[in-house]
């Protein structure tokens, strides 16, 4: 590619940031870093009615937390700001008079009531919109239309030629002459619409690529068809290339709504996804970096994206194959990243204080590396590690845990259990485990699973833990002890 490319993610600021956005934005940001271009960071802000100031810094907060940096935009500036479509009105304005002037736009002064009885009596279909009535109105017409107090909208005049383009994901697209008409640009009140912001922007910030969601496919010939007037009034220098990604879809084959907990990328956040994970999945939804691979780094996406390799089919949303992804991510974290990492779950979870002690942080650490093989999300290290730092008189097995593995015929591995630790000299992982083998595989004849279980519920709470015989290490001889006696039929609150 010779050309400095320079792409754009330019989301309008309402709700809250969803998965199928965040991934039109790492594709186009992958792809300015993959070509050494610049990615422009655009706001779509006219909607005063939907858009809000809370999602756009959530869009701000979603985008920092991921590491998807950009060029040009709010709070990074450039030479073709604003960069929030709130603050370009009197661009809008000022290129739309020179369109109408230059007769690229015209007047429309029929409401859609018009235009349905208009089509009706050709016999036509309803449905089929807007029939370019307006095209060619004399001024008398226009003037009559005026006193009437009729305020005109302005529409675009669609050429009446074959619109095509070779899409950098489809491939060649083609809308007939005629098929489209004339969209309007500018409402009656003199709001400009994202017909001619958006085209409006790439042509002022000279945008070279244009990838964006498929569902905005079937605007791209008014699209096409303005940036050509642009560029007859000297505005535009060329039209960008054009890539439609594919569809994220939810479940029962349907595009992921808004409203769809999977589709709240923040949800993913506060489960203890991991920027490594989610940006690797996120990539999978639409783009393979090879047929037997799925899982890389950020770098290794980087280098290798091209738009060509991105499929035009819909892309599926996951969850499972997610934090399945995610995990890789996880267990590959430097040791002391994953503990620093973990700290704000476990204080969220409250096992540990604001400012955690030296204690606090040395038994955590300790623990970690056998909790970092265990997790795909990092949310899941504090009901592992919640025994570990539950202060004695609030710990308790969960119910369920216990209803399965400290039932009355449990009393005899329990006993069996303290009789061979108390006798131990020095409380060791090693000691511990060797013990516990003796009495309850070796002098009781179980079988380990059956022998370990009521033990492990006993100490930790649940029937998944850390290892037994570390943790027990780290809960100390005294606290082990009195959960196990404390387990006893009877003993148990």
């Amino acid at each position: 590619m010779t050309e400095t490319v320079r792409a754009r993610f330019c989301p309008s600021p309402t709700g809250t940031p969803h998965v199928g956005l965040i991934r039109t934005a790492l594709f186009n940001w992958a792809f300015a870093r993959h070509h050494g271009g610049s990615l422009v960071f655009r706001i779509e802000d006219t909607d005063a009615a939907r858009d809000s100031e809370e999602s756009y810094q959530q869009l701000l907060e979603a985008l920092r937390w991921l590491g998807l940096d950009w060029d040009e935009g709010p709070d990074a500036g450039g030479q073709y700001g604003p960069y929030r479509q709130s603050e370009r009105r009197d661009i809008y304005a000022d290129v739309a008079r020179r369109l109408l002037e230059a007769g690229e736009l015209y007047e429309a002064f029929s409401t859609n009531e018009e235009v349905a009885e208009r089509r009706k009596a050709k016999g036509q279909d309803p449905q089929l919109g807007y029939d370019n009535f307006d095209r060619d109105l004399t001024e008398e017409q226009r003037a009559a239309y005026r006193a009437e107090g009729r305020a005109p909208v302005l529409r675009l005049r669609m050429p009446d030629e074959d619109l095509a383009w070779n899409d950098l994901v489809r491939g060649d697209i083609t809308f007939p002459a005629g098929s489209i008409p004339d969209p309007v640009l500018v409402r009656a009140n003199g709001d400009p619409l994202y017909t001619l912001t958006n085209p409006v922007d790439d042509a002022l910030m000279r945008i070279t690529h244009v990838l964006r969601g498929e569902d905005l496919l079937p605007s791209t010939p008014r699209q096409i068809a303005l940036y050509r007037a642009l560029e007859r009034i000297g505005v535009a220098e060329f039209t960008p290339k054009f890539g439609h990604l594919p569809y994220v879809m939810g479940e029962g084959n349907r595009k992921l709504s808004k409203r769809d907990p999977k589709s709240n990328l923040f949800n993913y956040r506060d489960r203890g996804f991991i920027r490594e994970g989610l940006l690797n999945y996120l990539a999978l939804l639409g783009w393979s970096i090879a047929d037997d691979r799925d899982t890389f780094t950020v770098d290794e996406l980087v280098q290798a994206f091209e738009i060509s390799k991105v499929s035009a089919n819909p892309a599926r949303f996951d969850v499972k194959k997610a934090e399945a992804i995610n995990g890789v991510h996880v267990r590959a974290l430097d040791a002391e990243d994953f503990v620093q990492r973990v700290v704000p779950y476990l204080q969220s979870a409250g096992l540990l204080p604001a400012e955690p002690s030296e204690e606090q942080l040395t038994r955590w650490r300790t623990i970690a590396p056998l909790v970092q093989e265990r997790v795909t999300v990092l949310g899941d290290a504090a009901p592992l590690v919640r025994f570990l730092f539950v202060p004695e008189e609030e710990f308790a097995p969960e119910e369920d845990a216990a209803a399965k593995n400290l039932k009355p015929d449990a009393e005899p591995v329990l006993r069996a259990s303290i009789e061979a630790l108390e006798a131990l000299p020095s409380w060791e992982t090693a000691a511990i485990e060797q013990a516990l083998k003796d009495a309850l595989v070796e002098g009781l004849g179980l079988k380990p699973r059956k022998a370990f279980a009521p033990v492990r519920v006993a100490i930790t709470g649940r029937t998944v833990s850390p290892p037994l015989y570390e943790s027990m290490e780290l809960l100390g001889r005294e606290v082990s002890l009195g959960r196990l006696r404390n387990a006893l039929p009877g003993n148990a609150e």
